[in-house]
């Protein structure tokens, strides 16, 4: 369990520009201390998950860069413009 001390939560109060009145500092601490707890408990689930992503990847073969045409590539787009393919804009102008 993480501990926080009155003069943490005064000065975090302090950088936060709050004013905090004596009586509400440790209900302050407690929940300052379930948040701490909370992200601790989070980077231990974190650390110990070890999930496999096979997004963005090719489990079947290697990604090989090969050269290619640009000219045959872009005489297949409908359009094309200084060596860029033109497509529909999608933003509309304000």
């Amino acid at each position: 369990m993480t501990r926080i001390s009155k003069e943490e939560v005064k000065k975090i109060a302090q950088m936060s520009a709050l004013e905090l009145r004596d009586d509400e500092i440790e209900s302050v601490m407690k929940r300052l201390e379930e948040v701490l707890n909370y992200a601790a408990r989070v980077t231990q689930v974190a650390a110990d998950a070890q999930e496999l992503s096979s997004k963005n990847s090719n489990i079947f073969r290697e990604d090989i860069a090969r050269k290619a045409d640009r000219d045959a590539i872009l005489e297949r787009a409908p359009e094309c413009e200084d060596n860029f393919y033109v497509v529909p804009s999608i933003i509309e102008d304000k």
